[in-house]
């Protein structure tokens, strides 16, 4: 690897929605990166609560763009649009990552030229500040386990580009949607047993949300059965 190889820039990518109790930990979670150079670029997603003004009191240590209500796909298309980094990772605002995700992943994509994109194992926390009435709403930590899900990943800019854009027309499932389409793609993945995302368990994310969900994710996956037989003529 050349010199510039070594110094490629990371651009990690943060979607906000009314996310003020979380994103302070978020953001941390990227500065203590053992890897460098990085970029953060947060995406105020027309929050009404106080999202703006944590990602205010870091000041030029990250990037943070305002834009009106357009969910999570809208958000993290905006990040990708200010992102001058030749790998991409994506975080949600009430998640964190372990201190070495990025350099571990980075030395699977350097170790291997075809590599498109590295994900990794994920750890469930429940938020600690919920009382025991809220903690009986959400259901109890999943065990450690692999996630091939955008939020754990590293990717090369060139292989995102691939894929494309996140979806902007669905509620739920973006991430289900992007997925499929990389697989489509014929990306070449990797998931390693390294635990780089500590996924956090509160009653904004589980419950009655995600049963509501089950109806749009049928239809991202008809969508990608379609888009198959399309594809095989």
């Amino acid at each position: 690897m050349s010199e510039t190889d070594q110094a490629a820039l990371i651009s990690v990518m943060i979607g906000a929605y009314n996310a003020a109790p979380y994103l302070g930990e978020a953001i941390e979670s990227v500065f203590a990166q053992t890897q460098r150079p990085l970029e953060l670029i947060v995406v105020d997603d027309g929050s009404d609560d106080g999202t703006g003004d944590v990602a205010r009191s870091y000041g030029d240590r990250l990037t943070l763009v305002r834009q009106e209500r357009g969910g999570n796909g809208a958000a993290r298309n905006t990040a990708v649009a200010q992102a001058r980094g030749d790998f991409f990772a994506f975080l949600d605002a009430d998640d964190r990552f372990t201190p070495a995700k990025l350099a571990l992943q980075l030395a699977a994509l350097r170790a291997d030229p075809e590599l498109d994109v590295v994900f990794g194992h994920v750890r469930e926390f429940v938020s600690p500040e919920l009382t025991p009435e809220q903690r009986k709403l959400v259901r109890p930590p999943a065990p450690v386990s692999p996630w091939a899900a955008p939020n754990l990943m590293l990717i090369r800019r060139e292989s995102f580009e691939r894929v494309g854009p996140f979806s902007t027309s669905l509620r739920v499932g973006v991430t289900v949607d992007w997925f499929a389409r990389a697989t489509e793609a014929g990306l070449k993945s990797l998931v390693p047993p390294d635990v780089v995302l500590e996924r956090r368990l509160h009653t904004q994310n589980n419950g009655l949300r995600e049963q509501q969900a089950q109806s749009q994710y049928i239809h991202v996956l008809k969508a990608s059965i379609d888009r198959r037989r399309r594809s095989q003529g």
